[in-house]
Order: structure tokens, then sequence, then C-alpha cells
């Protein structure tokens, strides 16, 4: 086995992202392997990725020292009781990219003793902007976390948590994140043409108002609150737009918003470690 050999179990958009960001970032097509159940899905990641390709996943396991759990939540009991004998056998590292299931849970499905690494990506990691927050349980060495790392960091940026229980608010803000981001931008577009823009001229300048916005908070070395401050001139149209959404209680809507996701993301985890 070559000293990195990385495998997929599930063949959708985040294992397609990862796989891109791996082999753009290096890692040789030879070293990749992906395992989907339809012929349909395996013959295009042939095709795009020149990877290996199987359908049995237990073969994939055997073949891989990193296998990266990429099924929906729903799915994961299954997958894992499958393949845990060949991971107890094989031991290699198991990284999770499954929201809202705990590392405990997969554990146990595993058999137990699963050097496991749990990751929360979002879905800008289809286009290379990811950001993943990633926990580690103590099975795990350093060598392992580095592995991981990489692997995420293809698509993004990655931030590690020391404890599991976080992982909930980073779903909340992250792993929801993109789509609170779209329903502002919808909303700015909306605006817009009620003030009588032309729509796809109020939608790219709203696309493009939000990349440099962010562009700007993420190569500044100031924080947010600065930075809005230096763009809000007393008694200007800023300042005025900024009062209105203050009164409207913007800061509290976000936060019982995220507080909900929260509190969601936790309810869905109870119910898929029952199985």
């Amino acid at each position: 086995m070559t000293p990195r050999t990385i495998g997929f179990i599930g063949g959708g958009n985040m294992a397609a992202s990862l796989i891109g960001g791996l082999l753009a970032d290096g890692t040789p097509a030879s070293q990749i392997w992906v395992s989907a159940p339809s012929e349909t899905t395996q013959l295009k990641h042939k095709e795009r990725f020149g990877i290996h390709v199987v359908a049995d996943n237990n073969e994939l396991v055997r073949h891989c020292n990193v296998v990266v759990l990429a099924v929906k939540p729903q799915k994961m009991h299954e997958v894992c009781t499958e393949i845990a004998a060949t991971v107890r056998s094989s031991k290699p590292l198991v990284v999770s990219v499954a929201a809202g299931v705990r590392t405990a849970d997969i554990d146990r499905w595993l058999g137990g003793s699963t050097a496991l690494i749990r990751t929360m990506p979002n879905t800008p990691a289809l286009v290379q902007c990811g950001a993943t927050a990633l926990y580690a349980t103590a099975q795990a060495n350093n060598s392992q976390r580095e592995s991981a790392e990489t692997l995420m960091r293809a698509v993004g940026l990655t931030l590690w948590l020391e404890e599991e229980d976080l992982m909930d608010a980073v779903t909340a803000l992250s792993g929801s994140g993109p789509a609170y981001f779209f329903l502002m931008l919808e909303a700015l577009e909306e605006a817009g043409v009620k003030l009588g823009l032309p729509t796809e001229t109020s939608r790219l300048l709203a696309l493009q108002t939000a990349f440099g916005a962010a562009k700007m908070a993420l190569e500044s070395p100031e924080d947010c609150a600065t930075l809005r401050k230096r763009v809000t001139s007393p008694g200007g149209t800023t300042e005025r737009a900024i009062g209105i959404l203050e009164q409207g209680d913007l800061r509290r809507l976000f936060a019982t918003a995220l507080t909900g996701a929260r509190d969601r993301a936790r309810e869905l985890a109870d119910q898929f470690g029952k199985a």
C-alpha cells in the first residue's frame, strides 16, 4: 500500500470536489479510490479523474489507509456496519464528512477503537472555497490528523475543534451559512429591482459586492466591525441603511436563527445515533 492511499465511500458532489482538490494539489490518481453502487457513477469518476473505481466498499477499505465516509447521514449506520470487520482488520484512518453523525456512534458501528476524524465542510467546497471544521478522536495520531487536514485543505479553509459538541455550532454557522448568504443576495437583488435596476444588473452588483466584501474581510487584519465603520460615513447613505437594519434587530434575528439550527443539529444527531 502506498504511504497515503485515499478511498471515498460515496461518489456524490462532496467526494468529487475533494477528489478534484487532491488531484489539483498533486496527489496521483493512482492513490485515489472511490466506491459507488451505480455503474454510471463509477464510469463518471473513472472518465473524469482516472482514479480507481469499485462497487465493493470492503474492497476499497482493503486498499486504502484513509477511508472517507462521504455518504448521506441516513446511510452511515448501514455503511459502517458493512465495513466494520474490514476496518478492524486494516485499521485505516476513517474520515467522516457526514453532517450530524457523532464520532461515538460511528466508532460503535465500526466496532470500536477506530482512528476517526469527523469533519464539517460546507458547499463552497464544491468550488474550492469551503470552510471545514475537524475533530479528532484520541485514537487518531498526529500523522493521521495531518492527512485529514491536508485532505480538507484541498477544498478551502480548515480549523480544528477541541470539543466535538462545538460541531453543532459549526453546522449552524458555516454548514448552513451559505444558504443565509444566498437569502441575503436574493433580498438585495429584489430590493435593487424595486429601486428600478434591471434584474441582471441588480443580481451582478449584489454578487460582486458580496464577493468583494468577503475578500476584503479575509485579507484585512482588522475585524468586520472596523471595516464596516470605515465605509459608514456619518450622515451618509450607508449609515442610514445600517441604522434601519439595526432597528430591525438583525443581530438578534441571526442569533435566534443560528441557535435554532444548532438545536436542530443536536436533534438530528440524536436520531442518527439511535441506529
